[in-house]
């Protein structure tokens, strides 16, 4: 995957129908989609319970863009591999999940894949002032992470203190929960480039009616590029 800055849309299939994955990501690729997101959460880290490596490696034939896997999970280190064996192009964990995200950063890109790391929004940007030479994606929550459909947390004074700390490193900011028309502009103007959105995109589509998620799709894109009305 080559890097660039223009905004990119990451709908996240934990707003898909779960009867038809395939299906759904096929729809969202066709309908715009730049990358598909993955929240994957243990229920100990967060309290839900979501996908696993085989649901991922299930999900693999389906992506043609990019794989952009979340985990919301405590630790990580001993399901690096899992991950990129199943597929993941980018595989991000947070920094509050264990002590040696250094060594788990190191880790991710040891296995082959682009190494993201996520901040809580209770967690200063500072905290991964030590860690940009080994970071391809930084994950601004803007929700506490753990369920789909929260309301957006304003963080767009963390965003520009991101930006302004990575400079010209190649490092995506990306912005998860609470993603629509109405914050895009907001995260987009304050230095960020992936937007994850799950139910803003999924709203009033389905495989059969997909249309619907490319309207939602390019609102949010046009919304965050300055054109929206």
């Amino acid at each position: 995957m080559s890097f660039d800055r223009q905004i990119k849309i990451a709908p996240s299939i934990l707003s898909a129908d779960f009867a038809n994955f395939g299906q759904e990501i096929q729809a969202i690729e066709a309908q715009g989609a730049d990358w598909v997101h993955v929240d994957v959460m243990d229920g100990h880290f967060v309290p839900n319970l979501t996908f696993g490596p085989m649901a991922v490696k299930a999900f693999r034939p389906h992506v043609k863009t990019v794989m952009d896997v979340h985990l919301m999970i405590a630790p990580v280190d001993p399901y690096i591999d899992a991950y990129a064996d199943a597929g993941a192009d980018v595989l991000t964990a947070h920094v509050e999940a264990g002590p040696h995200i250094h060594r788990t950063l190191q880790a991710i890109r040891g296995a082959g894949m682009k190494a993201g790391v996520a901040l809580n929004p209770g967690t200063p940007a500072e905290a991964v002032a030590h860690l940009l030479d080994l970071t391809d994606l930084i994950c601004v929550m803007t929700v506490n992470p753990g369920f789909g459909g929260q309301k957006f947390i304003d963080m767009t004074g963390k965003i520009r203190a991101l930006r302004d700390m990575i400079g010209d490193r190649p490092i995506h900011i990306e912005i998860d929960g609470g993603v629509d028309p109405k914050t895009a502009p907001l995260v987009a103007e304050a230095g960020a480039d992936v937007l994850v959105a799950g139910s803003a995109v999924f709203k009033g589509g389905s495989v059969d009616n997909p249309e619907a998620y490319g309207e939602n799709i390019r609102n949010i894109r046009a919304a965050a590029n300055g054109v929206w009305t």
